[in-house]
């Protein structure tokens, strides 16, 4: 089973993402899993009007919660002095 086939269209789902153009800024987005219109038949992410293929190197998660847990013990907090998107 590829990766990608555990995330079906029409989940949402949270990401740690990085600000493009400021790479020193992350945070947790909502995203929208899609099927991918470059290779239909597998899922894509759909975040900020692009779409993002799913692989290992994507930090997704189910809730919102989880996403916020792993990136505050990833980036810490503003009040630690760390990353804080």
């Amino acid at each position: 089973m590829e990766f990608y086939e555990s995330y079906q269209p029409g989940e949402i789902v949270f990401i740690i993402i990085r600000n493009p153009h400021a790479q020193n800024v992350a945070n947790v987005q909502q995203a929208a899993v899609v099927e991918n219109p470059d290779k239909p038949g597998e899922p894509a992410l759909f975040i900020h009007e692009t779409y993002y293929p799913i692989t290992d190197e994507v930090a997704i998660f189910q809730t919102e919660e989880e996403a916020e847990q792993v990136f505050q013990q990833t980036f810490g907090t503003y009040q630690e002095g760390g990353f804080y998107g």
